[in-house]
């Protein structure tokens, strides 16, 4: 009798190896833990994902999904900083493996002086161009160096509270600076429109 393909098989998988990395990082990730993790075995894993690292970028993928849907509750781009970080402080192990690979999800450097935009492998950051585009005027193009420099206030500000890098109490202070930052990044939004040849 022939074998039927398992509809379900692909999600059941990228549930496991999410739940598989999420708990034991990148070395708990291996491609028969995950087949057994998924009920299935190692040959229809690679089957369907031809190795880890490709397994490793659907799982980025679904993450980068799932903060994307959680910046659209944001509504506004502060509320988009806001859900930022918060989706950070609840699920700090999951923030911490994303930004350690996410180099995984960058297409191969192009031959040439010339890197790819990073929206090509961080679709969120294209999204966060977008918005402001939409709000400042403009194409999302040139945007680029303030999603950028609003990134690095987010992430710095993830980064510093993650690991309580700074003196206990002193975190609805930081908090409050990253959104005053946010503000002055966005009320000055002229001098990021400007392109920048470095």
């Amino acid at each position: 009798m022939p074998r039927h393909p398992d509809p379900d098989l692909e999600q059941r998988v990228l549930d496991a190896a999410h739940a598989l990395w999420k708990r034991g990082g990148e070395s708990a990730l291996t491609m028969r833990a995950v087949a057994r993790a998924a009920g299935s075995n190692t040959p229809a894993v690679y089957r369907r994902f031809k190795d880890r690292e490709d397994l490793v970028r659907a799982v980025l993928r679904r993450v980068a999904a799932r903060i994307r849907d959680e910046f659209e509750v944001g509504n506004t781009i502060e509320g988009m900083a806001e859900a930022y970080i918060d989706s950070a402080l609840r699920q700090p192990h999951e923030y911490q493996l994303f930004y350690s690979h996410a180099r995984w999800l960058s297409p191969a450097k192009r031959s040439g002086p010339e890197l790819r935009p990073i929206r090509d492998s961080r679709p969120n950051f294209g999204f966060l161009e977008q918005q402001l585009a939409t709000r400042l005027g403009g194409s999302p193009e040139d945007h680029t160096q303030l999603a950028l420099a609003l990134w690095a206030v987010l992430h710095g500000t993830v980064m510093l509270l993650l690991p309580k890098s700074i003196p206990e109490g002193h975190e609805k202070q930081l908090r409050r600076a990253c959104r005053i930052s946010v503000q002055a990044l966005l009320d000055r939004a002229s001098v990021f429109t400007e392109k920048c040849d470095s």
